[in-house]
């Protein structure tokens, strides 16, 4: 059965909602809501349904994280927005927050972000006052995982928290210099998750860590089995094993398996989707051919099949931000990406067909599907 939905948009001029009905065919916006600014990720709270957060750059406040506890109706900003310790040995301070996690269901009002540089801070209140995670970012490695002059074009990032719904302590971060490192502790040790993942960019091409791991997603029903896309291809690593397989492989050659995000099936193990990208000589980071498309996996990764139907088949040069795919868990599900140029579709038939449910957006970096509230 299909329901109401939420899309959650962060943009690099501000942030959008736009609500369904449902069958999810009509859509109501609203917004701008803090036009002008760069929201990197917007976040609904599963545990209570009302606190939003943002994660913002702003001109007056700088770097901050954006709070609503009413479902949208009312903002403020965090009393203590995540920043190293004045004195940081590292010479480190906030750019921006990039990733928001909420915790895990026993731990109402814990909050996880990612920021830039790469450090990792949590909130105990909802988002409202955030703290060093000290096991990360005083690590003896820290500078060997997070060297100064790595990272992405927009600067180097602890780009995503993956926390285990059955576990607390057990959790998954995917860096753009350190690759997959993980905690048995909630935080406070960390170890590299990298084995077979390739790095081209390395003289080594399979380090213990120097990996730039794009997204990192657990299969709902399983979360044993992570899907990982990666600078150097699509992955997929089956616990309690420690060796990524290359799935990606399987995929059309002139296509390639370059890409910014992974979305995995709500309830099948076996079924996954990825939007790939142009990186082949220059890295233009566009749809390759100018042919936008998204690639579907219902066998773990032995093989792809493409998915354009109504999608422009020529002079499409739009790409999709690693935040910028997701899914609702309605059946069928609904597929939906936000597009550099501006733009988001969607698919309500699990990816068979595609169609526009807005244009003219600022260039998106987020979108989340949530159930309408």
């Amino acid at each position: 059965m299909t329901e109401a939905i939420q899309l959650l948009v962060g943009t690099r001029k501000g942030a959008w909602i736009y609500r369904s009905d449902a069958a999810r065919e009509a859509w109501q916006v609203e917004g701008p809501m803090f036009l002008g600014q760069i929201v990197n990720h917007f976040v609904r709270d599963p545990r209570d349904g009302r606190t939003l957060l943002m994660a913002a750059s702003t001109g007056h406040l700088g770097p901050t994280i954006l709070r609503s506890t009413d479902g949208g109706a009312t903002w403020s900003e965090a009393s203590r927005p995540p920043a190293f310790p004045k004195g940081d040995p590292h010479g480190r301070s906030v750019d921006h927050s990039f990733w928001l996690e909420p915790g895990h269901t026993e731990e109402p009002g814990v909050w996880w972000a990612g920021v830039s540089p790469p450090g990792l801070f949590r909130s105990a209140d909802g988002g409202d006052t955030w703290e060093s995670v000290e096991g990360l970012n005083s690590h003896p490695q820290v500078m060997d995982w997070f060297p100064p002059q790595g990272g992405t074009p927009d600067g180097a990032i602890l780009n995503q928290v993956i926390v285990d719904p059955r576990d607390a302590r057990h959790m998954y971060l995917a860096t753009c210099s350190a690759g997959v490192l993980e905690t048995t502790d909630q935080g406070a040790t960390w170890r590299p998750l990298n084995r077979n993942v390739r790095c081209d960019f390395l003289p080594d091409p399979y380090p213990e860590f120097g990996q730039d791991s794009h997204f990192v997603a657990l299969a709902p029903t399983d979360p044993d089995r992570l899907w990982q896309q990666n600078h150097c291809g699509v992955y997929r690593l089956d616990r309690p094993g420690e060796r990524w397989e290359r799935i990606g492989e399987a995929m059309p050659k002139e296509i390639g398996d370059i890409g910014f995000t992974i979305v995995p099936h709500a309830r099948d193990r076996d079924t996954a989707w990825i939007w790939p990208m142009d990186g082949t000589e220059v890295w233009p980071r566009t749809s390759p051919g100018g042919r936008p498309a998204a690639y579907r996996t219902r066998d773990g990764g032995a093989s792809w099949e493409r998915q354009d139907r109504g999608f422009p088949t020529e002079q499409g040069w739009f790409t999709v931000k690693r935040q910028a795919f997701c899914a609702d868990a309605a059946d069928p599900m609904g597929l939906y990406i936000g597009t550099t140029g501006g733009e988001i579709w969607m698919s309500g038939d699990e990816g068979e067909s595609w169609r526009q449910i807005a244009a003219h957006l600022p260039e998106i970096y987020s979108i989340s599907a949530v159930p309408a509230g």
